[in-house]
């Protein structure tokens, strides 16, 4: 089944508003518009094109984005703020034939004679001149339909090619843990370039509910305005929006959100000591701690709120559809306690990264995905993480947890952010480094004091930081998550 058709197989012709806010449609528009487009780029442009996509949120995205799905071609969507050089080297490895662009972004970027349409110029195309390609010729579930490229270890992006089973996979299991209803809200802070940002329009879509687009959560206040005005019953955020919300806003903290069902995490780990304090600020609201990765179209587990206390720090087990395990180096599954690589099964498992397919050969291995991130197990087969490979610090021989560290530190209350990694020791190997976001108006000298005395109390003697670096500014990126080089 083609992903478009999956998504409003039940919601076609709904009169309720998907998108709801200062732009709004109905499924039933939304769908005969996204037609209508799909079948303009058939004509011009053929199936199986690569078509670039380079859009802020917005309705102009949500159309293009579900006629490039429709139409049989390959979607490549990309972040508004991608640096020339990142994007003339994606242009070149994916020579794209056609662009759905903003005209401030096009004005910034080399797009050259590109073929291209922005907001103001897309056609009005007509029902009686629509012309389509015999679906069953595109519809192979297989088939790569979009390519999301990702941070690479070289420095060059690296594209995941996704299918519409991938797609199709992951969303039907994320619906079946979240149990999103169509009359569910979900105010969406995350780009739909990146993964988690797109599973919350393809889940919403298929299951008939409705998002409202927030472009600027810098504002935390309209963040917060929206969330009731909208009477928003689900929240999506990476650690640093959580981080924000908590540390750096006290109207966020003594708001009251009535409509407010579920909230959900992922992105990277976010310290419990956060999490903590959202569940007892807001005891109603569920809390889902989750775990992904763009090579799996985005989800891979999920805690149940009810077992986050029994099972603090994990973030749970596979999703429907998704076996995981934790292997040592011999490929054989860890006791409980142990460490290993977490490695995953599932439709929802990339096919491959585009163009490297010797890349692909060293992440994917007999149908499973190599994560490259450590963890243990416990007796009931919830995982939790202890870092990526290539973070693990060993001073003096001793492995070393970069989350073990920050999660100490962040319990300190002026402390917003910590980031540790290791550096080069000429006695000890590696020493510890942390880079610490505090709000401003503290002092230096005492700050790093009080994390120097807390970590000793804390921590053993070879844990505690060597190197400390203070901060008044939460670096981010364009997705939301925090950047490791401070």
């Amino acid at each position: 089944m083609n992903a478009f058709d999956y998504f409003f197989e039940n919601a076609y012709d709904l009169n309720k508003d998907f998108l709801v806010g200062d732009e709004c449609i109905t499924f039933r528009d939304l769908h005969m518009s996204s037609i209508r487009m799909a079948s303009y780029l058939q004509s011009e442009i053929g199936i199986r094109k690569k078509v670039l996509l380079i859009s802020a949120n917005n309705l102009f995205f949500i159309k293009a984005y579900l006629a490039i799905i429709k139409s049989g071609n390959i979607c490549v969507p990309l972040d508004p703020g991608i640096e020339k050089s990142n994007f003339s080297y994606i242009l070149d490895i994916t020579n794209p034939d056609f662009a759905f662009i903003t005209k401030d972004i096009g004005r910034k970027l080399p797009i050259g004679e590109l073929r291209h349409i922005t907001p103001d110029k897309v056609p009005d195309v007509k029902l009686s001149g629509m012309v389509w390609i015999d679906d069953q010729e595109i519809s192979d579930e297989n088939e790569c339909r979009e390519i999301i490229f990702t941070s690479g270890s070289t420095g060059k992006p690296k594209g995941v090619m996704i299918s519409h089973r991938n797609i199709i996979a992951n969303s039907a299991s994320i619906l079946a843990y979240l149990n999103i209803q169509p009359d569910d809200r979900m105010l969406v802070v995350l780009p739909f370039f990146y993964c988690y940002g797109l599973s919350l329009l393809h889940t919403h879509l298929r299951a008939g509910a409705s998002i409202v687009l927030n472009n600027s959560f810098i504002f935390i206040g309209k963040v917060i305005k929206d969330l009731k005005d909208y009477a928003c019953t689900g929240f999506a955020g990476v650690p640093s929006h959580y981080q924000i919300l908590l540390r750096k806003s006290e109207t966020f903290r003594k708001t009251s959100f009535p409509n407010l069902r579920y909230v959900t995490q992922a992105g990277g780990g976010l310290a419990t000591v956060f999490i903590d304090e959202f569940r007892e600020l807001f005891p109603t609201v569920k809390f889902y701690v989750m775990y992904g990765q763009t090579e799996a179209t985005a989800r891979l587990s999920y805690l149940p709120p009810e077992l986050y206390e029994e099972k603090k720090g994990s973030v749970g087990r596979g999703i429907p559809g998704v076996e995981l395990r934790v292997i040592n180096e011999a490929g054989e599954s860890v006791n409980p306690g142990e460490t290993g690589e977490v490695i995953a099964k599932g439709d929802n498992i990339m096919i491959g990264y585009y163009p490297n397919a010797k890349c692909s050969q060293n992440i994917l291995k007999a149908d499973w995905l190599y994560t490259g991130d450590v963890a243990t197990v416990d007796q009931d087969g919830f995982i939790y993480l202890k870092g990526r490979k290539k973070e693990i610090i060993k001073v003096g021989g001793k492995r070393i947890s970069p989350k073990e560290i920050e999660s100490i530190i962040l319990q300190i209350p002026e402390v917003v952010d910590c980031t540790v990694e290791g550096v080069e020791d000429e006695m000890m190997g590696e020493a510890v480094k942390v880079a610490v976001v505090v709000n401003k108006g503290y002092e230096e000298d005492l700050i790093k004091e009080k994390i120097i005395n807390f970590c000793e109390k804390n921590l053993s003697k070879y844990k505690i930081p060597k190197v400390i670096e203070i901060y008044d500014k939460l670096f981010i990126s364009s997705t939301g998550k925090k950047l490791r080089e401070l």
